[in-house]
């Protein structure tokens, strides 16, 4: 049960990864690479403050902000110096490995010790529920903290999937989503294609980064190294939420993309259960983007092939 529990956590808050990829990839049709390197500054950024007794929210705060820089950039780097896009978010994510070991001072950051969201939902959680032991849940032993944290993300990221269609709805959002259909027709209308853009990888790369800063919190460590294939991951979490609601509508594809987050974290986990090797675990995911890619197409094709004449 803490195993289902600790996966269904950390889905969902990789859901936040999977919106922001879902932002660049889907909405601007842009192949953002920065995403490896953002979650990773989101991390940093949050446990450095942490350590220097800055409050969780404000540090997660500056996670996000510092996720949106990094995003701004690469869309900069794209719009104003005319990079390819695929260009400029490599070069980003490369700076920013340099960036985060500065950021930290050292390749690994603990935070056993400090207070945490992750700290405070237990502390809520033990005065909710009247205890600081385990909880029993249909016979099975739940640790405080474990049920406490899954609360919270689910609020989270309920809440901010709300605000995110939301904002889809008002005109800058319908800017956004129509600058990824036909940008000429945007600019056409005297919208600043380039801004769009800009803030568009800004806001995507914030949210990757807002998830890099909870999952260090949840998981009491920040590391230089946990960026590392992330994109992909995220992609994945998509691709498996497009075809969850098969729907093009935005709320349920926002849906769909917390959904598939969720749902790929835990076949990870019961993988990793039944044995398979951890170092396997990136070719695994890859493969299976791979085969998500393609498979639509070949589907099509299948279906248009003639069909051969009866005898």
């Amino acid at each position: 049960m803490t195993l289902l529990l600790g996966a269904t956590t950390i889905g969902l808050i990789l859901a936040l990864l999977a919106l922001g990829v879902y932002l660049s990839f889907r909405i601007f049709n842009f192949p953002d690479i920065t995403a490896d390197g953002s979650i990773t500054l989101g991390a940093s950024v949050t446990a450095v403050l942490l350590m220097h007794r800055w409050s969780p929210w404000l540090a997660t705060f500056a996670g996000f902000a510092a996720g949106m820089a990094a995003g701004a950039i690469t869309g900069v780097l794209h719009t104003k110096f005319k990079i390819n896009g695929l260009l400029s978010g490599i070069l980003v994510m490369t700076a920013l490995y340099s960036v985060n070991l500065h950021v930290m001072g050292k390749s690994n950051v603990p935070l056993l010790n400090e207070v945490t969201l992750a700290s405070q939902a237990e502390s809520v959680g033990q005065h909710l529920f009247h205890t600081d032991g385990d909880l029993n849940i249909l016979g099975w032993a739940v640790g405080v903290r474990d049920a406490a944290m899954l609360l919270s993300m689910a609020g989270l990221v309920s809440l901010l999937g709300f605000a995110l269609y939301l904002f889809f709805r008002t005109n800058l959002g319908t800017a956004m989503r129509a600058t990824g259909d036909n940008p000429q027709m945007i600019r056409a209308l005297g919208v600043s294609v380039d801004f769009i853009l800009i803030l568009g990888l800004a806001l995507s790369n914030g949210l990757i980064a807002l998830a890099g800063g909870l999952l260090a919190q949840y998981q009491g460590f920040a590391d230089v190294q946990m960026g590392i294939g992330m994109v992909v991951w995220g992609l994945a979490s998509v691709i498996i939420g497009e075809a969850l609601v098969g729907s093009h509508r935005i709320g349920l594809l926002i849906t769909g993309a917390v959904m598939g987050s969720i749902l790929f974290r835990l076949l990870v986990a019961i993988a990793l259960r039944w044995g398979l090797n951890p170092n396997d675990l990136k070719l695994i995911t890859a493969a299976f983007v791979f085969v998500a890619l393609i498979a639509p197409a070949t589907l099509r094709k299948l279906k248009s092939s003639p069909k051969p004449s009866a005898a």
